[in-house]
């Protein structure tokens, strides 16, 4: 089966972190969440695998390469500009000439896809999203649907208590390739925002699926730290980097030094090739590849980027950061 990661965007949500790194190689358990996501359509047979790349382009490129790690046949579309999550499909529209999967790059999940593409199929669906349930949907888009599940009506972002549902889409999607009929060439079009109002108005069989399984989208801080403490807490299985160890919620990454006087608490994750220094501590937080935590330095409730050193003695509670230098 042939599906299409979703990977060009520049990740702004988390400024300062992806700065100088594109979305698909941000570190979820010391590996870059695209693997995550190629580990995930593999389960369930999708093997054809287009990804769109813009930021950075090269470098996914380089981490990914023609997808054997997978045992998956990868290729890309690089844009120039980018043209929406809808106009990036739509420029590979001649690859999707029968059913085919769209998931985004920052999707983490247990998601059955095959049931999901049965339900579609046995639907007779045009498009069919996969829904999840939150407790708290005002950062997500809410879709309304009937008792057998086609889609009725969309709500984005609705402020607490206002919402009409509890069902939000997760950027999992089965298409039928007459979807793309509904994208104009050229143009650059969002799924969002026109191509699934324009579905509804054309009464095409549109529908959502519910599933209870786990679901994160980690473009933003807030959901970047939940997967990272769902994972070193159990409540997902990931496949950490390569030659990292998990032991009582801490990942320690390969390569990762940590001086016997410093104290590392959960969940924390130390990336590959880390230092953290005697005396040193560091709570619940997240430390990207190459970073040094400096001596006595106190670090919590943080994310700390690639090679940034934190001077000894420094106290660092909170934020993302990516400055080569802290002293705070």
């Amino acid at each position: 089966m042939r599906g299409m990661i979703l990977a060009g965007g520049l990740s702004t949500r988390l400024y300062p972190l992806t700065l100088k790194l594109p979305k698909p190689l941000v570190p979820v358990l010391d590996r870059p969440v695209v693997a995550h996501v190629l580990d995930y359509l593999r389960r369930f047979d999708v093997d054809d695998i287009s990804i769109n790349v813009h930021y950075f382009s090269e470098a996914v490129r380089q981490f990914v390469g023609d997808g054997s790690a997978w045992r998956a046949h990868v290729t890309y579309l690089h844009e120039t500009e980018l043209m929406g999550s809808a106009g990036a499909v739509k420029q590979l529209a001649a690859r999707f000439t029968e059913t085919f999967a769209v998931i985004g790059c920052d999707d983490v999940t247990t998601l059955d896809l095959r049931a999901a593409i049965d339900f579609h199929r046995a639907h007779d669906a045009m498009a069919t999203i996969v829904l999840a349930r939150a407790a708290d949907v005002s950062q997500y888009g809410v879709v309304v649907t009937d008792a057998d599940g086609r889609i009725r009506s969309f709500q984005e972002k609705p402020a607490p208590g206002t919402e009409l549902s509890k069902l939000v889409n997760t950027g999992v999607y089965i298409f039928e390739p007459g979807v793309l009929e509904h994208i104009p060439a050229n143009t650059f079009y969002d799924f969002g925002k026109q191509v699934f109002p324009h579905l509804l108005r054309s009464q095409e069989r549109f529908f959502g699926m519910v599933q209870d399984a786990y679901w994160c989208d980690v473009g933003t801080p807030s959901e970047y730290r939940r997967v990272h403490r769902d994972a070193l807490e159990g409540r997902v299985q990931l496949t950490p980097g390569e030659g990292a160890t998990v032991r009582g919620g801490v990942l320690v990454g390969r390569d990762a030094r940590v001086d016997p006087t410093a104290a590392v608490a959960a969940p924390s994750c130390i990336g590959h090739g880390s230092v953290v220094d005697a005396g040193a501590k560091v709570e619940r937080s997240i430390i990207w590849s190459g970073a040094r935590i400096g001596a006595g330095a106190r670090v919590s409730d943080a994310v700390i980027g690639n090679g940034v050193v934190i001077e000894p003695g420094a106290v660092i509670e909170g934020g993302e950061h990516a400055a080569a230098t802290l002293t705070r």
